[in-house]
Formats: C-alpha cells, structure tokens, sequence
C-alpha cells in the first residue's frame, strides 16, 4: 500500500514546473492546460463560444489534457518506484556486525564501522565478512546469496576479493579491508542506482532536443494559424487551436522518454547487473565488438589436473612429486587441482620437504609459479614462459604441449634442475550453450574476439570449437589493451569483461567494460558495470539488453511520429470544419467536429498509459541484423502506427457518440 502511495505521490509531484522543466513536451502541456482553463474563466476576452455543449467539451479538454501529464508522470513514478526498491534491498545488507582486527598485540573483537583501509582481519567459519576486502590468507567458501542471490557458495582463494556482509561457510580467512566506511560496494551500488535513474543519457538527450524542436515548429505553426485567423476577421477557437497544437506534437515519445531511460537501468538491476550510468547501458546496445576471456567465458573455467606427462628419463612417480612441490603453496584454483590430483596418485606427501623454498606466485606478466630455494626450483608454467627465463628447449616438451593443445586442452610444463621434467595436462570444457549464444552475436553482426594465455595450438582449437571470429593467442594484459585500441580505431564500439586488476586498462578503454563482484578493487573501479553473479558470459546478456533498450525507444519514437501523422487527418478537419475544402481529410467520415476533437484527444491520452508497460519491460527483442531490425521496426510501428489511431479514434467516436455524448 506504502509503494502505491508513494507512486501516486511522486506523479502529482510531478506537476509541478521545477520538475517539468527537463521535459519541455510536458511542460508545454501543462502551461496548454492551464491557459485552457485561462481561457475558460474569461471566455468573453477569448471569445471563446461558451454554450453547455461547449462549456462540456472546454472541461473536458482540461481533464484530458490533466491525465495526459497524470500518465507521463505515472510512468515515471513506476520507473522511479522500481528503482527505490532495488535501493531499499540494497540497504538491508548495511548491517553493522563485529569484527577480529589483527593487531600488534594479537586480534581485538571491534564493530565493522571501525574499520578502515588496510587492516587486517580474521575471518572464521560461520561469521560474517565484515567489510569489503582481498583474500590474502587461505582459501574457503562463501555465501553470496545475500548479493547474487545464488545459493551455490563461491570458493575464496588467494587474491580473491570478498565483499562486506557475505557468510563464510568453512575454513578461515585473513582479510584485508579494500575500504572505508561509506565507500564499500553496496555503499556504491546504492549511490550508483540513485545516480542513475536521475542521469539522462546522451541518446535521450539528443532526441529530447529533436522532439523539442518539432514542439517549437507546430508551437510557431499554431501561433501562425490564430494570427492569420484573426487578420482574415475570423475569430478562431483558442481551445481548438490548443487540441491542435497538443495533438500534433509527439507528447507519447516525449511522455514516455524518461520512464524509458530508468527503467533501463532498473533491468539491469534485476539482472544482477549494476551499470554505473545510463550512457553504458546504451553503449551496450551499439556494440560491435566483443573481447571474451577463454577461461571462465568460453569455457567452464574449473580447469582440472586430467594427466601428468614425465620427460625422457623421469619416472612417473617422480614427475608427480615435482608437480607437488610447484604446486603445494600455489592458492589458484589450478594449483589446487593439481594438489589434490597429486595426493591421489601416491597419497600423503610430507609437505615438510619443501618448507625452506620460498614461493614464487603466478602472475599474468611472468606466466609461471613455484618454488625456489637458491639454485634449487621447481617451476610451472607455459612453454613460452619458462623458455625464456631458463634458455631451455626440449623438442618432445614441445611435442607433448602440442598433442595436449590439438585437442583444447592446457599443457602447463614444469622445470627443475635447469630442463623439463615434464608436462600436466589440464581440462576444461566448453560452457554450455556458449556455441549457441555465440552464434545470436553473429546474427547481431558483432564481431567476436577471444584472449588467452595459452599457446597458439589450444586457442585456435577452442576459437574453432565455439565459433570465435578472431583470437590473441599466448595475450598478457598489454594485449587485451591493444585489441581494445585497435577495434576503437576502427570506429567500432568494443565491449570486454575481466576481473583482475592488469585487466583495468582495458576495462577504462572499452565502451562497455564488465568487472566481475568477485574481481579487484581496480578492475571495479575502472570497468563501467559490475556484475554481482560472477559470469563473464553476462557480457552477451548485458548487449541483448542493450539492444533491446535502443530498439524499444527507437520503436515507440517511430510510433509517436507515425501517430501524430493520422491525428492529423482528424484534428485539421474538425478544427477548421468551416472550410469546405479540406473536407476531403476528413476519412473517417466524423460528422460532429466536437466529438472528432475530443475523440482524437482521447486516444492522444490514453496511448500513453497503453504504452507503459511496453516502455517499462522493453519491446521483444530477436537477434537480428540492424536492417532486418529496421525494416521490422518500420512495418510494426511505423505502418502499425499508422493504422492504429484511424481505427481506436473511429471507435471512441462511436462509443461516446453511442453513450450519448454529443456536446
């Protein structure tokens, strides 16, 4: 009941000028309304025909005129609305809990609100995350239902980021806090909805500019009109030259263009999605390109130790224990698998022997991790990689990276001793359905671009398999950098997802950049939307929304116009019903001027609130090609547009005519 209120609330807010100024269509209508009313209470200086049937037509005119701009505002209230309450489930989740702050004397029991950023802190299990930060300290599962809504808890490894008010499940976790009170995510999240159901986009803004200088052409039209009428001698009727006037601007588009921008956003929200601002919610639909990441977009992203592959000269059982030891302090999902696959082939392995080595952390620069204790090591890494920095080659390494790569598998070969032990063989999988959606991208004319660090051979298997236009084989951050550049410079709109923070420069580059919740710090601050569900293939997601808000404005902007055109074989017969000669607009056939004028106004009103629900929920959107769009659009909502006012306008007429309003 409180949210009816509150809508109803904000939509006679919405009357009033201070508020009306950023919709000059609604603005003009409502000064039309009250210089009717102006009109009506000294008809004598108007001289206006002031008979009951006339008296009847002038308040109605007034009353239709009121719910013209009742209906615009309520679109807005509703858009205004959903967006209130997207912020108000946001604010449940600022709740203060405490918090174990390491300290130089040990751990101290504080409230979440004392921290700040940089300390420290332990998490265990069963407690909640007391405030945004990184994982820097052992690796555990989180529920992020509260955030997502996704019930599967997410797994958190070193590097990881966690966001404040989540539940840890198992294990625990040393934390250090990413933020200060009042800049944490939901902190952001709330300011950034806020922000962008009041921020117009560039689009709305240019066809705001567009609709008002149509407004300013018929204001000057009418204004011609009534001149000329009364220099001919011929007293013209101020109120229908207002009808005039009000029926032939594009009040639709122009009621229904703010609801539309908000409302864009708000589906963005629902998707567990937050855009920043409504200009990258556009930028969403005029994509051209894409740039996908392999693991995690194209495919499952879980990649699993499948097979250990010892060079000449090294025993199976060997090989194993070094793929242990470059692995035994490695927190990455991979470094795990192989881990856990080790231990299952020979059991326990005392971690002991390998205390004294100091680890070495992969990285998207270097491209290899492990253990080193001064000229003794056990890396891992790709082949690339580990060539360079140790001037090793082994043509049966190769061989074997090679059979591995042939059938879209990882090879991940290790070195000890200054040569190749051998190679770890890891899977991963397509995700499901990913060919499919792909395939709409095509459809859509986008073109499609998949970075990888793995080798040459693995990248054009996978590219090949899901049905990628183009791949960066062996890419490190400056790669993804470029390929963003160069489709730029190429006057085309790129969109990227990434999560880490060497994926920053190129998340601020792209049009629309796609930080993933569980990303750093610096790939949130930099990309332009944030997706709370941690699914890079949402980027594909996110351009069919984007496409859909551009085809829904461009739709009712087409109905609006094509509207307008047939009201006018309806206004300018009955409003100069004196003259003879423009008898032949009159199709329809409407033999009572008065009742055509107030049919026309009707429809001129209440297609608006028709609309809502379109403007609202977006038009129905198929992957198509920009002209299969267009030649859609016009036939629906431009011949449909067209066709539509002749017959609602005709019926009105009849139904009024029929209940015995005959002014």
């Amino acid at each position: 009941m409180n949210n009816y209120k509150e809508i109803l609330k904000t939509t006679l807010i919405g009357f009033r000028p201070d508020f009306l100024y950023r919709n000059p269509i609604l603005l003009i209508t409502e000064i039309s309304m009250v210089l009717s009313i102006f009109a009506i209470l000294f008809n004598a200086a108007f001289q206006l025909t002031f008979s009951i049937s006339y008296q009847e037509f002038y308040v109605a005119v007034v009353l239709l005129l009121f719910l013209t701009i009742f209906f615009a505002n309520l679109g807005y209230a509703i858009s205004e609305g959903q967006s209130r309450s997207i912020v108000d489930s946001l604010q449940k989740f600022r709740k203060e809990s405490t918090a174990n702050l390491i300290t130089s004397e040990g751990t101290t029991v504080v409230l979440s609100s004392t921290l700040k950023k940089g300390d420290f802190v332990i998490v265990n299990r069963g407690e909640d995350i007391p405030m945004d930060g990184e994982v820097v300290e052992g690796n555990a599962y989180v529920s992020e239902a509260n955030i997502s809504g996704e019930s599967r808890p997410v797994l958190k490894v070193l590097g990881d980021s966690v966001t404040g008010s989540t539940h840890l499940l198992t294990d625990t976790l040393k934390v250090r806090i990413t933020s200060d009170p009042g800049e944490t995510f939901i902190d952001k999240m709330i300011d950034l909805v806020k922000k962008s159901s009041r921020e117009r986009t560039p689009n709305e803004i240019a066809l705001t500019v567009l609709l008002s200088g149509f407004t300013l052409i018929f204001l000057m039209v009418v204004s011609v009109l009534y001149a000329e009428s009364s220099y001919t001698g011929l007293v013209p009727n101020l109120i229908f030259l207002i009808v005039l006037f009000i029926c032939l601007i594009p009040t639709t588009i122009g009621s229904l263009l703010t609801a539309i921008g908000i409302a864009s956003v708000n589906r963005m929200s629902s998707f567990n999605v937050m855009a920043k601002s409504g200009r990258a919610v556009e930028n969403a639909g005029d994509i051209d390109s894409i740039i996908l990441d392999k693991t995690g977009t194209i495919t499952m992203g879980d990649r699993e130790a499948k097979e250990f592959y010892p060079a000449s000269g090294i025993s199976a059982e060997k090989f194993i224990r070094y793929c242990y030891a470059s692995s035994i302090n490695d927190q990455t999902r991979e470094g795990m698998s192989i881990v856990k696959t080790c231990k299952g082939r020979l059991g326990d392995i005392d971690a002991q022997d390998f205390k004294d080595y100091e680890f070495i952390p992969f990285s998207a620069e270097n491209k290899y991790s492990g253990i080193t204790k001064g000229q003794d090591y056990v890396i891992k890494g790709s082949l690339r990689a580990l060539e360079n920095k140790f001037g090793i080659k082994d043509l049966s390494i190769e061989g074997i990276c090679k059979q591995i790569s042939s059938t879209g598998g990882t090879a991940i070969p290790v070195a000890a001793g200054g040569k190749f032990v051998g190679v770890i063989e890891m899977t991963d999988m397509l995700k499901p359905g990913i060919k499919e959606r792909l395939e709409l991208l095509h459809k859509m004319q986008i073109k499609t671009i998949m970075c990888t660090g793995d080798d040459e051979i693995t990248a054009k298997q996978i590219s090949s398999e899901a049905g990628i236009d183009e791949y960066v084989s062996n890419s490190s951050p400056e790669d993804k950098f470029n390929v963003v550049v160069n489709e730029k410079n190429k006057s085309r709109m790129v969109a990227m997802v990434g999560d880490g923070t060497n994926d920053a420069p190129a998340l601020a580059r792209a049009d629309v950049g796609l930080a993933m919740n569980s990303g750093t710090p610096a790939a949130k601050d930099a990309s332009n939307m944030i997706d709370l569900d941690n699914d890079p293939t949402k980027l594909i997601d996110i351009i069919f929304i984007g496409k859909q808000i551009l085809i829904t404005r461009g739709a009712l902007t087409t109905f609006s116009f094509a509207n307008d055109l047939s009201k006018y074989f309806v206004i300018l017969p009955a409003v100069f019903s004196s003259f003879s000669f423009l008898s032949f607009l009159n199709v329809l056939d409407l033999t009572n001027p008065l009742l055509a004028i107030t049919s026309a106004l009707v429809f001129n009103t209440f297609i608006i609130l028709v609309l809502i629900p379109m403007a609202l929920k977006g038009v129905k959107f198929k992957p198509s090609s920009v002209s299969e769009l267009l030649k859609r659009n016009i036939f629906v909502y431009g011949i449909g547009g067209l066709i539509l006012p002749f017959i609602a306008i005709k019926l009105i007429y009849v139904a009024l005519a029929f209940v015995g309003v005959g002014w």
